[in-house]
């Protein structure tokens, strides 16, 4: 199938995929069907979203990476530099490497949302996309699952920040900041819904790339 892909994108310059699908049916040697040209791409595109996740799904693949690190949220960041400047820097590191250790592990149930999301393509929208402008790809899945991923990633990362120990961390961050006199504004303890955002964030510029990937070496 990833032949079949290689095979119709490389000479899409001179023939569109559809109509060479299209001419190709029924010839008894070198053809391919619509249905095998469509489903080359969606499996270049599954194995795009598996490289992708997995580059995420694992220990590091947030924290060790300056484009996806998790840093406290932009309201802490008064609460970050006061718990520095009295000596607790490490209380803040301890969080920071918990939080990221949670979006790592909730990564990895993005899976089953994206095969889903190439399960439910047609021939004609898997044809469309290796037609379409050079993130054609990523703008789909983006169409079809940023809604599920939000929904389905706030209880996951709960979970995940629960079980990297996060909200504990991050917890006895804001605890400790908002019983300090000198602090005016309470800082809120709640990161669910900023690290959902920056997981899908780095999960569709993981897709992104991997789509790039796809469209200068389609072998």
């Amino acid at each position: 199938a990833l032949f079949i892909f290689s095979s119709l994108f490389l000479t899409v310059q001179s023939q569109s995929i559809l109509d060479k699908a299209k001419n190709a049916i029924g010839k008894k040697t070198g053809g391919v069907s619509e249905e095998e040209a469509g489903g080359g791409i969606k499996e270049a595109l599954s194995k795009g979203i598996s490289s992708a996740v997995g580059f995420l799904n694992k220990k590091d693949g947030f924290l060790g990476n300056e484009i996806y690190k998790v840093l406290l949220p932009p309201e802490a960041q008064k609460m970050e530099k006061t718990l520095r400047s009295i000596g607790l820097g490490k209380m803040v590191d301890d969080a920071i490497v918990q939080i990221n250790r949670g979006a790592e592990d909730a990564a990895g149930f993005a899976t089953p949302i994206f095969v889903d999301a190439i399960k439910q393509m047609t021939i004609t929208d898997a044809l469309k996309l290796i037609k379409g402008e050079k993130n054609a790809a990523t703008e789909y899945f983006k169409s079809k699952t940023t809604a599920k991923l939000k929904l389905a990633f706030k209880p996951v990362i709960d979970s995940s920040l629960q079980k990297t120990n996060a909200t504990k961390y991050y917890g006895d961050a804001v605890t400790k900041y908002n019983s300090l006199p000198t602090t005016m504004k309470k800082a809120n303890p709640d990161l669910s819904d900023y690290v959902t955002e920056k997981a899908i964030f780095a999960l569709f510029d993981r897709i992104a790339i991997e789509e790039a990937n796809i469209r200068q070496n389609p072998a």
